[in-house]
């Protein structure tokens, strides 16, 4: 009970990311630091787990930047949902008080959430029954993929450590509460505003078709951005993100059920009740507040 608490560091843009180094940093009066992050580039994976990942892990060198950084560091041939296991089950010397994965070179928002490598960390390991938060940070398409060194992670990462101390300190939280979802906009400072949100159903970077003569030619799917924030739901990530430009805290439960009425969704499954659109429904009742609707 004496122990400090462990804190288990990954994300999808691989080991070398400045974005992860960044929030590893911010949390190095909070606890013992274990980083386990993939060892390449593994954006879009989402929580995949494929089967041919090989699972080697080296020892990484810390980077020299006279910090002295006093962590572990492993890199991991696999996934970033990989590389939570096997910080768990291999080189953790006890279970994490919480998983960090991030920041992420780019905002995971919308309905594009299951895409993210940096998210289905988050959630393997909830789903290990460990707290965690997924933190990423707005900026150009063409950084997405950068291990660039001009963004500055430092506003990302005290939003971070704020959020992650939250999870650490407080063993009672609100059911249905399995992750923390952090998107900080790209002109974020300290004192910049944050906001509880929910996922907004829109579609934020859509996917582009190939550029290839022949089907056999490579083809690789691209994506670009192509969305109109104000369009948003108000209460969303997208909105308060890409309108407001405040920071958004989105909680993500493991639970993807429906949030529908299942009795009723029985009796329309089975044929008991006819179905009626809920736009069919409200025009109904616009006719008959009318006199002489039919």
């Amino acid at each position: 009970m004496n122990e400090r608490p462990l804190i288990l560091f990954t994300n999808d843009d691989g080991i070398a990311s400045p974005g992860l180094w960044a929030i590893a940093g911010a949390f190095a009066e909070v606890g013992d630091i274990l980083i386990v992050a993939p060892r390449e580039q593994q954006s879009g994976m989402g929580r995949s787990l494929p089967g041919t990942s090989e699972g080697r892990i080296f020892p990484y060198e810390l980077p020299k930047n006279g910090k002295g950084y006093p962590y572990k560091a492993y890199a991991v041939d696999g996934t970033p949902a990989q590389a939570v296991q096997h910080g768990v089950l291999e080189l953790s010397d006890r279970l994490p008080s919480l998983v960090v994965s991030g920041i992420n070179y780019g905002e995971n928002t919308g309905n594009g959430v299951t895409i993210s490598g940096t998210v289905g960390a988050a959630l393997e390991a909830a789903s290990l029954g460990i707290p965690a938060i997924a933190i990423s940070q707005q900026m150009p398409q063409d950084l997405h993929l950068s291990y660039s060194t001009d963004v500055d992670f430092s506003a990302a990462a005290g939003f971070g450590l704020q959020f992650g101390k939250w999870l650490i300190e407080n063993s009672h939280r609100p059911d249905d509460v399995d992750v923390l979802k952090i998107e900080v906009p790209s002109n974020a400072t300290p004192a910049t505003s944050w906001r509880i949100t929910r996922l907004s159903r829109r579609r934020v970077f859509w996917p582009t078709r190939p550029e290839r003569v022949a089907l056999s030619d490579i083809g690789r799917l691209g994506y670009h951005f192509d969305a109109d924030p104000a369009q948003a739901e108000p209460d969303s990530d997208v909105y308060a993100v890409l309108h407001d430009h405040v920071v958004s805290v989105t909680p993500i439960s493991l639970d993807l059920t429906s949030r529908t009425d299942m009795f009723r969704l029985g009796q329309i499954l089975s044929g008991d009740e006819a179905y009626v659109p809920k736009h069919k429904k409200e025009n109904k009742v616009r006719k008959q507040a009318v006199p002489g609707g039919d």
